[in-house]
């Protein structure tokens, strides 16, 4: 029995950062998929890891990144990746979540780091304020940021699992990246992988007996 839904936050409820690095890429002549190939490379241990853990400032991050990309081929400053963070909004799913908290217990669980302005990493005033609207939309929104522990360390599913005070089958859960979710389906998260917007509602739907515009 489903008794609560667990949200990752970036590429669910906003479009994804990915878009904006390949907009980048294109822009600047990089090879496609450069930026995340430098963030999968030593993805325990590397800049990006560090940074969303909080292990260095966004400073430190700017020259370790620059470092990383470097040694790659392309030299980008951590600072250039900060500004493609910040997604835009998806209403519809919104929506989704407005509605299944009425129901079932619902909580964030976000990879994010010490830049930007809240949870979603927005940089403008009014983009700021959007984001901390759909974020009182929970129950509690945990940060990677601000415990120290990343996705996908199976120990962050652990602990979120006894913050919500469920057990992992009671779970949906939904993410845009298939690394984050094997180790919760691993421990009996029924999982959803975001692809599309219609994707998502639909399987979604399915779990809670439901249907979304």
């Amino acid at each position: 029995m489903i008794k609560a839904v667990l949200w990752d936050f970036g590429g669910v409820l906003t479009t994804s950062p990915f878009e904006q690095f390949k907009l980048f890429e294109e822009k600047n002549g990089l090879p496609v998929n450069f930026l995340r190939t430098v963030n999968s490379t030593n993805p325990d241990r590397n800049a990006w890891a560090k940074f969303e853990r909080s292990m260095v400032t966004a400073a430190e991050f700017d020259q370790l990144f620059l470092e990383e990309s470097t040694a790659l081929g392309h030299p980008v400053p951590g600072s250039e990746v900060i500004k493609l963070l910040s997604g835009a909004l998806r209403p519809r799913m919104i929506a989704a979540l407005n509605d299944i908290r009425k129901d079932f217990k619902c909580v964030c669980l976000t990879n994010n780091v010490s830049a930007g302005k809240g949870p979603g990493m927005s940089r403008s005033e009014e983009a700021q304020k959007a984001v901390l609207d759909v974020m009182a939309l929970f129950d509690q929104v945990i940060e990677s940021s601000k415990i120290g522990m990343r996705k996908p360390d199976p120990e962050i599913y652990t602990y979120t699992c006894e913050q919500m005070g469920v057990e992992p089958a009671e779970i949906v859960y939904l993410d845009d990246l298939g690394i984050n979710l094997k180790p919760a389906a691993a421990m009996g998260m029924k999982t959803i992988k975001v692809v599309s917007e219609d994707q998502t509602l639909t399987e979604l739907g399915q779990y809670l007996d439901r249907q979304f515009d």
